[in-house]
């Protein structure tokens, strides 16, 4: 064991000077953690900075841990900007005596060190994440007859863990959350550079121009995504599930499910997985949603100039629940993130349930203030993708976005034993209203020969291949239908129509939708998979006279819309 956190020590201290990957500004700001796992220092304190160093690697909410700013004054706990600074001369010299305090500490801990330049001035950044062998102490002061305390934070505080905190303390001490724990089973070669470098740059994070020089066993390891000493380094799991292009190799059924249920029998539904990195999972269960489910409806009110105008569910409640459900699942437990989608509600069910003390009781009020979080690195990885807010607002930002679209109120159910976690959207009642005033008409069961009937169909025209209905009616078709669809498109266009289509809702750059489809940003990717959607009219581009613009951007447009609801 000794020898193991000797290395710890060693692989700190020699990637000291590697960018952290997160944005800075975003950071100090306080936009990618909350404000309790920042601390602020205009100046160089050691006697401070052991113990705040203490405090965050026993993290015993598990937040993840912190960061330390030297360099940045602090006024409540916030920054006073622009910065102190320090000299330049300084860096070197803190970052030395930061490792000699880290050795200190017992376990020995060291946290990923960082020099930004910040308005001109030079500031230090200390990354403190949580530690593997908890509980850690730390010295009361750094003279002589020292003695030894385990510190914790507070809010924005630090403080000498005693009494039941100290308890908790230790009864963590064998327990690292599932989602930092090394995978056994997996090496680094099952981590994929693309993504990484993907989430580096989408993030802003100044390691990802770094990333395209210095080794993959550095980067991974200053992404603390992998841990160990050079003979034995294996993957977190927080890294395969971002990281690895399959992660359910690695954890059973780590997907979304949607079902999409089209009566009120049961007969005729559709399954639909999402699979692959967390961040693209989500990503395209809630475009296929936003694009399928996700209706505005119109409604006149006599003697009113106005419309009412709402939606069946409103997206970002959607959102919010899917994102909470992705985020706080039990990934060890086997089972996946079920969405069903019936005409009057979408439900999203996870296991487990909450993190004590949050109960039936405390559920049923829907506020909910925890302090203890499952997987604080999957939390981190959301955040810093915007997929997912600060920890405890998932619940009050549902209620606000049913309100909002005057909505009924989500219902949010566990069970005695926390074995499941339900949330319910029912759908709006005047869409309700409007669904059920619909006429029943037989379904027609159109019939596609070509690829130019295809495009003539999704552009307006009359499709000789059916009964002569107009194309630009809301029209059915089976399962058959659209079946032979799909692989039209397949043999005469390519196989990734449904997935570009699903990932261009909004404009969206050519590197980001080639990552977010498995592609590389290369130009005969683009001749291959996005020029004959462009020819056809599915998809529309932001500078139509510069095809090659550097900052050109593609979305889909209405016949596009036509074709995703075609094959859906």
């Amino acid at each position: 064991m000794n020898f193991f956190r000797g290395k710890i020590a060693i692989f700190a201290f020699y990637i000291k000077s590697m960018s952290l990957p997160i944005n800075i500004k975003d950071l100090i700001h306080g936009h990618s953690v909350e404000w309790e796992r920042l601390e602020f220092k205009q100046g160089w304190n050691p006697e401070e900075a052991i113990r705040t160093m203490c405090a965050f690697a026993n993290d015993l909410n598990n937040w993840g841990g912190g960061y330390i700013v030297i360099g940045i004054e602090s006024n409540d706990g916030m920054p006073v900007l622009p910065p102190f600074g320090l000299k330049q001369n300084q860096l070197d010299r803190i970052q030395n005596e930061v490792f000699e305090l880290g050795n200190r500490i017992r376990p020995a801990y060291i946290p990923i060190m960082q020099p930004y330049v910040l308005d001109g001035k030079h500031i230090l950044v200390l990354w403190c994440p949580a530690g593997d062998f908890r509980p850690y102490s730390a010295p009361t002061t750094l003279g002589g007859k020292a003695q030894r305390q385990h510190y914790l934070r507070a809010g924005s505080s630090t403080v000498i863990a005693r009494n039941e905190t100290l308890r908790r303390l230790y009864e963590l001490a064998a327990r690292v959350p599932f989602d930092d724990r090394i995978n056994q089973q997996a090496t680094i070669d099952d981590f994929d550079l693309g993504l990484i470098q993907a989430y580096l740059q989408e993030v802003k994070s100044d390691l990802y121009e770094e990333s395209k020089h210095i080794s993959f066993v550095d980067l991974v390891r200053n992404m603390y995504i992998a841990k160990g000493p050079d003979e034995y380094l294996r993957p977190a799991n927080v890294g395969l599930l971002f990281f690895s292009r399959e992660p359910e190799k690695f954890f059973d059924r780590s997907w979304i499910e949607v079902v999409w249920h089209k009566d009120d029998i049961g007969d005729n539904f559709t399954e639909h997985y999402f699979k692959g990195p967390l961040q693209k999972q989500l990503r395209e269960a809630l475009a296929f949603i936003k694009a399928n489910i996700i209706h505005e409806q119109v409604k006149k009110v006599p003697g009113q100039a106005e419309s009412l105008r709402f939606y069946n569910y409103p997206y970002e409640a959607v959102e919010e629940a899917l994102s909470n459900a992705v985020y706080h699942k039990g990934y060890d437990l086997g089972k996946p993130v079920e969405v069903q989608i019936f005409a009057d509600r979408i439900t999203v069910l996870s296991y487990p349930g909450a993190m004590p003390p949050v109960d039936i009781q405390i559920l049923s009020h829907q506020k909910i203030v925890a302090r203890d979080y499952r997987n604080r690195r999957i939390g981190d990885f959301l955040k810093d993708l915007d997929l997912t807010e600060g920890r405890g607002t998932g619940f009050p930002k549902i209620n606000r976005a049913m309100l909002k679209n005057n909505s009924p109120q989500p219902i949010i159910e566990t069970d005695a034993q926390s074995v499941y976690f339900l949330v319910t959207l029912p759908v709006h009642p005047l869409y309700l209203e409007y669904l059920n005033a619909q006429v029943d008409d037989p379904v027609d069961d159109f019939v596609f020969n070509d690829l130019n009937e295809i495009i003539s169909f999704t552009n307006g025209a009359t499709n000789g291949a059916t009964n002569g209905a107009t194309v630009g009616a809301t029209v059915g078709v089976t399962v058959g239908a659209a079946d032979r669809v799909k692989d039209i498109l397949s043999h005469q266009v390519h196989a990734k129509v449904e997935e570009i289509l699903i990932h261009t809702k909004d404009w969206i750059n050519r590197g980001e939708l080639f990552v977010n489809i498995g592609l590389t940003n290369h130009s005969f990717n683009r001749k291959k998979f996005l020029d004959p959607l462009i020819e056809t009219g599915w998809i529309s581009v932001e500078f139509p006279d510069n095809p090659t613009h550097p900052n050109q951007r593609y979305r889909i447009t209405e016949s596009g819309n036509k074709l995703l609801r075609l094959i859906s």
